[in-house]
């Protein structure tokens, strides 16, 4: 393998050298870009839709087109060639000669429609992940680039047919793994690695549940797979649509820019709490109620609520048409309700079946006497006001948020539908201590946010998309898991996550229980241990907690060249904390001062009295402004170049339990990517010694 240089031996090439034909290609590539996206800017519809509605819905897909051919200066728009033996998919003789293929982000055909660039999600490209000596796919030559800014500066060869050839690490692979971090996150699709690429191109009628440790890149294999399959499926999933699920706003603020930068401008984002935003959350639980309420168990109390609804009717109903009166018995009504029941369809749905259902029993009553009624007269039967009434006495509508609102506040009510699932010791806790008025006064907690959408489920189904991606899925309660199994029961799930990283007291104990409790109980459980982002110093001092936290679960192995930089320091004052990070300043990259939630005013006073300007989690990083700090319960899935950590004693002690906090601190002490700085007056935890 040749290492990164203007040639592969290290000399200085020619104009016309292998790097001067390569700029001369990426420049070509971008002029091609630039006529694609003219063409679709000069595209006139003017005869081509038939009204109003076809127009602005054809105008909408041509700007969303010609965005996702902006060509952005300082992304590469390929990375890596391909030089296949033989034309891919066909029978050319051995020795005849192939096909060269470059790899990037996008499609790009020059003028006449031959590819100058392939996109990395194209059959032909997956060769450029997966080939090896072992297995070189046809592959004679795999060449990566690397670049400074926009420009081609370097290139690597690696000639997977030549057995004299021997394996060697990418220099240019690593150097783009271990690049500083400035910005939001990016997209990895230089360096997605084999085992990464499997999940990334798995089929989309499979779930899958992605368990990796801290810098393994699981959020950036989840969004990759989005990419993949809006490439693969794009018209299924055009009509379905995609969620990006992540655990708080921060979060989705630093990885929204990836999949844009693929191309893919229309997958939505939110939070769990996103999607239960049926009411308004002014209020908190403590960690014992929130527990409760987060139980699976809450979800047969609330059916029983829901069911509790429906009354046995003990009186026939008689409708009036014209001079006949029609009579429906009680037992008859009786079976219909029981059969209702029995079918166990959603509240809301047999609310709307049962009029008809009534009505129906008189039509045949009516084709019994010699009448011939139609579809008409039963929908007018269906209005009629004695079937209303009767509806209402027997099937009434329910409202998702009193009927919550009831069950926290009545203790009776509560008592009757959680018999025999929960005790009186549960039940007293996750009452309400003073009665409320009304929904819009109430102080709805985020776990009584997800009761409602649970209730509101058992009333009328939920939209389900094509797909969804649920990154951080450990800390989600088993009443959480089911509000996002909710949004893909007719699609499938991404689901990622570490049960080592698991910061709430609800937190998943299995994939297997969690995955239940999703829907998605024949998802496929895959397993990264590989770590690409946490220096081997950093994880090995972190992986210590392991077996307090996650017994028997496998270390990451880091697979960083760098050991990176590493320091444990005794301090007394802000002072020494702040000189840490100037310290770290004086390095390249991003630097996040990661402290207990509590401590964060203190630092944030100290910063400010120093004139270091800093900024919040999630908000981009610039030249200018390097420096974030970061409250530790919001730490989990960014990254930095540099950490200073303060007082892991303190991060630990924030959590309501031990188990918690030690989890919370493995988080904190995994956020660095080149070095990390842990700075403590107060005596480390025995578990760190």
């Amino acid at each position: 393998m040749s290492t990164p240089s203007d040639s592969p031996s290290g000399a200085p090439s020619p104009s016309d050298g292998p790097l001067a034909r390569e700029r001369s290609h990426l420049a070509e590539s971008r002029s091609a870009l630039r006529a694609m996206r003219e063409d679709a800017e000069n595209l006139d519809i003017r005869d081509v839709t038939a009204n109003w509605v076809n127009a602005e819905v054809l105008h909408r897909q041509i700007a969303e087109r010609i965005k996702a051919l902006a060509d952005l200066s300082h992304t590469p728009l390929f990375f890596g060639r391909l030089d296949y033996l033989h034309a891919p998919g066909s029978d050319l003789a051995e020795g005849a000669e192939g096909e060269r293929f470059y790899i990037g982000r996008r499609h790009v055909h020059d003028a006449d429609g031959d590819p100058m660039v392939i996109d990395w999600r194209a059959p032909v490209s997956q060769p450029f992940y997966r080939a090896s000596k072992k297995d070189p796919m046809d592959i004679g030559l795999r060449r990566r680039f690397g670049y400074t800014g926009g420009d081609l500066t370097a290139y690597e060869d690696e000639h997977l047919s030549d057995p004299a050839e021997a394996a060697a690490t990418s220099k240019l692979l690593q150097q783009e793994i271990e690049r500083p971090r400035v910005g939001p996150m990016r997209d990895i699709v230089a360096t997605i690695q084999p085992e990464q690429d499997e999940i990334v191109r798995s089929g989309l009628s499979g779930s899958v549940c992605v368990q990796g440790g801290p810098g393994t890149g699981k959020t950036a294999v989840g969004l990759h797979r989005v990419a993949y399959l809006l490439y693969a499926h794009r018209e299924r999933l055009a009509r379905t649509g995609t969620l990006v699920i992540g655990p708080n706003k921060s979060f989705l603020h630093y990885i929204e820019q990836v999949l844009p930068a693929l191309g893919e401008l229309e997958v939505k984002q939110a939070t769990v709490d996103d999607l239960v935003a049926h009411v308004e959350v002014r209020g908190s639980d403590d960690a014992a109620a929130a527990v409760i309420k987060g139980d699976a168990r809450m979800a047969e109390v609330l059916r029983r609520a829901v069911r509790s609804h429906v009354t046995i009717p003990a009186e026939p109903v008689v409708v009036v048409r014209g001079s006949r009166r029609w009579r429906v018995p009680a037992y008859e009504l009786e079976e219909i309700v029981r059969e209702l029941l029995d079918r166990d369809i959603r509240y809301g749905a047999a609310h709307q079946a049962l009029p008809q259902r009534i009505a129906h029993a008189v039509l045949v009553q009516m084709e019994r006497s010699g009448e011939a009624p139609d579809d008409r007269v039963q929908d007018a039967v269906a209005r009629n006001a004695a079937v209303k009434a009767a509806v209402k006495a027997i099937w009434p509508q329910v409202d998702p948020a009193k009927l919550v609102l009831r069950l926290l506040t009545d203790a009776d009510f509560l008592a009757a539908h959680a018999e025999g699932l929960l005790d009186g010791a549960e039940q007293k806790e996750i009452l309400w201590a003073k009665p409320v008025r009304s929904v819009k006064s109430a102080k709805w907690s985020a776990a009584d946010a997800v009761l409602i959408d649970e209730t509101m489920d058992l009333v009328q189904r939920t939209h389900s998309l094509g797909h969804v991606v649920l990154d951080e899925a450990q800390d989600l309660s088993p009443m959480q898991y089911r509000a996002v199994g909710r949004r893909c029961t007719t699609g499938s799930a991404t689901v990622l996550g570490d049960l080592a990283q698991g910061t709430t007291p609800w937190a998943t104990r299995s994939w297997e229980e969690a995955l239940g409790h999703l829907g998605k109980g024949d998802a496929v459980v895959e397993e990264l241990t590989a770590g690409f982002r946490v220096p081997t110093d950093v994880i090995t001092y972190a992986s210590r907690l392991l077996p307090h936290i996650a017994p028997g679960l496998a270390p990451v192995a880091s697979v960083r060249e760098n050991p990176g930089f590493f320091e444990v320091r005794a301090s007394t004052e802000d002072a020494e904390v702040l000189g840490a990070v100037e310290e770290l300043l004086e390095q390249e990259g991003s630097v996040g001062l990661i402290a207990a939630d509590a401590r964060i005013p203190a630092l944030a006073e100290a910063l400010t009295a120093a004139g270091r300007t800093y900024l919040g989690p999630g908000e981009e990083t610039t030249a200018e402004t390097r420096l974030t700090l970061v409250p530790a319960s919001l730490a989990k899935g960014l990254e930095y170049d540099y950490v200073v950590l303060d007082e892991p004693r303190a991060v630990v002690d924030g959590e309501p339990d031990e188990r918690t906090g030690l989890r919370r601190l493995y988080v904190a002490l995994t956020r660095a990517v080149s070095g990390l700085i842990v700075t403590h007056a107060a005596p480390l935890p025995a578990e760190l010694a």
